[in-house]
């Protein structure tokens, strides 16, 4: 059986990957909708093998020809992260079973007959489609929705509504081992925000204009009556406006863009802005969101909700309600006057708005950063400049080991592998900043909490510091928790 990209009448469904968080999705979506659904993974553990177990699909550990043969699907939806080689894989195609993608059976069982509002680039996408989907919710339009992180006022990375919209993360990462392209060509946009392109996903992406030619591909496939929203303020967005058919509307911080801001204040409670619509103001909004970068993302969502039929009343509604998403900024807690944040962020752009936004929210504060290179492309060596420049937003630097080092040097050698040592030396001499390496988490743990805990005995607690990065001292509890993900 050849692989399908429009899919027959099917019950059974068997997801090879199935612990990924967007396969996940992906299965509980298709047990909401009546589905029998089944699965395999490797090294099986929480919080996806809990929600699956949840959910009362069952989990199969490793990857057999025998788990095919019992449980007979109809469809067999083969991951990104399973090569040709997987036994499953292998069994699928000798077979005969029908195959598709995870992309492909979202666009055919999901997206088919919504209007489908795609959110990609390389930063921000997570944030921009989770705030879209709330600001559709927020006004009464009951959104469909899947994105990659776990938004706070669902507490759950998909949703299946009724109303006329379907949001969803536009990933450039590749589909299958037999698509090589990225995800969100699949997603058949009718509304495709593009909110930056930057060179990432150095182990798919030789350069910066191979990421450039997969998003020339994306607006390419939008249709002449629908709409692409394009950050305007991004030189490599900007190159792919002759390539579309479809409305081109910008978005950012220069007032000759359809949507821009101006007057933007920043205060620990919230981010306040005036919109303005084609050069003229049009409504002062508030959101819970930090940093201007987020007044960007916000801008994007704006943009499209006005072209959906929203009020201006409508989406502030549901900007000032945004409760924010798991690890994207979040605010793990605040002990003894210290404000502990965790944040994803794994690439020198995104460290640095990060860092950036957590010194708006909370000015006059000392700011520590913890970072873990844990992602196997945060580690390339033509990042290194990029890290050093970012921590410069900081106080204090802690830089801990990298994650995949054993696996990065099989691959593809140390001497592609950034310098821990190196970044820590000329992140002191450039920026004078004091920054240092680590060993492992619960080292770097104990000398933050050793110096934040000295310095409190010696200031008041109004002189308390804010943490910001994808390391604190709660590193090994996060690894139980719902949203975790070793990418």
């Amino acid at each position: 059986m050849p692989h399908l990209e429009h899919l027959p009448e099917i019950k059974r469904v068997y997801l090879v990957g199935i612990c990924g968080t967007a396969m996940a999705s992906l299965a509980g979506m298709l047990q909401q909708r009546g589905y029998e659904v089944g699965g395999s993974d490797e090294h099986v553990y929480p919080p996806m093998s809990t929600y699956l177990e949840s959910l009362r699909i069952p989990v199969l550990e490793g990857y057999t020809r025998e788990h095919l043969e019992s449980f007979r699907p109809d469809l067999v939806v083969i991951g990104n992260a399973a090569p040709r080689t997987n036994p499953e894989a292998v069994a699928t195609l000798e077979m005969d079973l029908p195959y598709t993608s995870m992309p492909e059976a979202i666009r055919e069982l999901f997206i088919t007959g919504k209007h489908s509002i795609v959110v990609a680039g390389t930063h921000g996408k997570t944030t921009t489609t989770s705030l879209m989907a709330w600001v559709l919710e927020a006004a009464g339009r009951d959104p469909s929705m899947v994105v990659g992180g776990i938004p706070l006022n669902f507490n759950q990375n998909f949703k299946l509504g009724d109303g006329p919209d379907f949001v969803i993360e536009g990933d450039e990462y590749n589909t299958a081992f037999f698509d090589k392209g990225p995800k969100f060509l699949h997603y058949a946009a009718n509304t495709l925000i593009v909110n930056n392109i930057e060179f990432d996903h150095a182990d798919i992406y030789a350069d910066l204009d191979a990421i450039i030619e997969a998003f020339r591909k994306g607006v390419q496939q939008v249709a002449s009556g629908d709409t692409i929203i394009a950050n305007g303020d991004d030189e490599n967005v900007a190159l792919l406006r002759n390539d579309t058919r479809a409305t081109w509307i910008t978005f950012g911080s220069n007032r000759e863009h359809t949507i821009s801001f101006t007057d933007a204040e920043f205060t620990p409670e919230a981010t306040t802005f005036t919109a303005r619509w084609e050069g003229k103001d049009w409504f002062r909004f508030r959101t819970t969101l930090s940093g201007k970068h987020n007044v960007v993302n916000a801008l994007a969502v704006i943009a499209t909700a006005r072209l959906r039929g929203l009020s201006a009343e409508d989406i502030q509604r549901g900007l000032e309600t945004f409760s924010g998403i798991k690890r994207r900024m979040e605010l793990r807690g605040v002990e003894r006057g210290v404000t502990i944040i965790d944040d994803f962020a794994h690439h020198p752009t995104a460290i640095a708005t990060t860092l950036n936004g957590a010194r708006r929210r909370y000015p006059g504060r000392r700011l520590w950063a913890l970072f873990e290179p844990r992602s196997i492309s945060s580690v390339r060596k033509e990042f290194e400049s990029g890290y050093i420049d970012a921590f410069h937003e900081a106080d204090r630097v802690v830089i801990g080991p990298i994650f995949h080092r054993g696996r990065y040097e099989t691959t593809y050698g140390l001497d592609k592998m950034m310098s821990v040592p190196a970044i820590v030396g000329d992140t002191d001499r450039q920026y004078r900043r004091d920054c240092s390496a680590s060993r492992s988490r619960s080292e770097a743990g104990r000398r933050c909490a050793r110096h934040v805990v000295g310095g409190l005995r010696r200031h008041t607690r109004e002189d308390s510091r804010a943490v910001a990065g994808r390391l604190t001292a709660r590193a090994d509890q996060r690894r139980s928790q719902p949203g975790y993900s070793n990418q």
